[in-house]
């Protein structure tokens, strides 16, 4: 098995009271899913475990938020906030069904302050919604965020990201409703690619996405691994883990050197989500926190 370079950790939730209970989004349907809610719940323990095992076998620590009843999308931990340099900015929900979240998920990060594992806990503007890592997703090789807007977070929540986290955030509007938080549209990979679908952005988006990465570095998620999310991966080293992958993508991914390991999540996707989402990373570092760090360490 192949292990991280560096020792990754995550915040996770188990799915203890996950459910289809309501629609904000085109994949939800609530009578489906109680039509087959007994097989669908054990299936979602199931995967979910899998997911949680691969990380730990690559050699990542996972951090638990406990569930709470009545909160079904708690599990989609990448929505609870934008981390990072040890800096958390807590997320604002747009839909009522999930604000219920917030003071859950804030108790869980100020625990993670007293432990030790982050620095700031902050908070949005009372009048902006930005919904976490779905919209706001780090690319480690530029820099930068790439920050989603329209759906479910306000493209003025950008001003915010930059001076929290002192670094730039490319603002795209997102034009699919089945792709409605970043992280279901694009992923930047370890090597400086980024995996994208197209659909997913308006014409200026495509366009603003091309200007910051060459063609050689755009890897096009036809619509067929689009909708079993394969744009929202999770990158530990040379690995993508992935809730579905194409022959076509598969072998695209290969052959620039990255190992794809793919876990079904069936069940979460009922929901809108896979890998990505049901993961917040929380040791993320900037350019200018790492050379920091390794000053301090050095002197």
């Amino acid at each position: 098995m192949t292990t991280a370079p560096t020792k990754a950790r995550f915040l996770m939730c188990p799915p203890d009271h996950f459910e289809v209970a309501y629609a904000i989004n085109p994949w939800m349907d609530p009578q489906s899913w109680a039509r087959e809610g007994r097989a669908l719940t054990a299936a979602s323990h199931r995967e979910w475990a899998t997911l949680r095992n691969r990380l730990l076998e690559l050699g990542a620590t996972i951090e638990l938020v406990p569930a709470a009843p009545g909160l079904p999308d708690l599990v989609f931990t990448a929505n609870a906030a934008v981390v990072l340099d040890r800096k958390v900015l807590l997320a604002r929900f747009r839909h009522p069904e999930r604000q219920r979240e917030q003071d859950h998920f804030e108790l869980a990060f100020q625990t993670l302050r007293q432990r030790g594992l982050i620095d700031v806990v902050r908070k949005l503007p009372d009048s902006l919604v930005l919904e976490g890592a779905g919209d706001c997703v780090w690319d480690r090789v530029r820099s930068l965020f790439w920050m989603g807007y329209g759906p479910r977070s306000d493209a003025a929540a950008h001003a915010i990201i930059e001076d929290v986290f002192d670094a730039e955030a490319i603002m795209l509007e997102l034009a699919d409703p089945r792709f409605y938080h970043m992280d279901t549209a694009l992923c930047p990979l370890p090597r400086g690619e980024v995996m994208f679908v197209p659909s997913a952005f308006t014409p200026d988006g495509r366009a603003r996405i091309h200007e910051r990465v060459g063609s050689a570095s755009l890897i096009e998620v036809d619509i067929d691994d689009a909708c079993q999310l394969a744009a929202n991966a999770i990158c530990i080293g040379d690995v993508l883990l992935m809730s579905g992958c194409g022959e076509r993508l598969h072998a695209k991914l290969t052959e620039r050197g990255y190992r794809v390991m793919t876990t079904p999540l069936h069940s979460f996707l009922r929901s809108g989500g896979a890998a990505f989402c049901l993961t917040l990373r929380l040791d993320r570092r900037s350019d200018q926190a790492r050379v920091a760090a390794e000053d301090a360490a050095a002197a």
